[in-house]
């Protein structure tokens, strides 16, 4: 994977681009992204053919995750995650945000148990009747 030498292109399309960065598992998913306003280039809203050129800010927004991140190296495949991981660099204030998230979604979640087998006699009388409750 070229990320800078002398042969490296000066500019690639950001949807090829968010594809090799592993940011989408797909160029058609990436630039479906694009094309829906998911991604900003230093604040604009891009087109799949828009060229990004290295020193580029994007915002990309994937699911609930918002990435802020500068371009540091351009390539056209799509290669190993530790090499993608070098195409770009994500701002500080991105991270602590996109982390502070995750704890939240896993202090929400840190409630639920799961059941560990098949309700019982009891407890199928008890969802029954709840689900009369809900019926009215």
């Amino acid at each position: 994977m070229k990320i800078e030498s002398e042969d490296a292109p000066d500019a690639t399309r950001i949807d090829v681009w968010l594809w090799a960065a592993r940011f989408f598992k797909t160029r058609s998913m990436a630039k479906q992204a694009v094309t829906t306003g998911k991604v900003e280039v230093d604040g604009q809203c891009a087109k799949p053919s828009r060229q990004v050129h290295i020193g580029d800010c994007l915002a990309i927004t994937r699911g609930d995750e918002r990435f802020e991140v500068t371009v540091q190296g351009l390539s056209d495949i799509r290669g190993p995650a530790a090499v993608a991981q070098r195409m770009y660099l994500e701002s500080e204030a991105s991270r602590a945000r996109r982390e502070a998230v995750r704890a939240v979604r896993s202090a929400e979640r840190a409630g639920y148990q799961a059941p560990h087998g098949k309700p019982d006699k009891r407890a199928r009388k008890l969802i029954r009747a709840l689900g009369d409750i809900d019926a009215l």
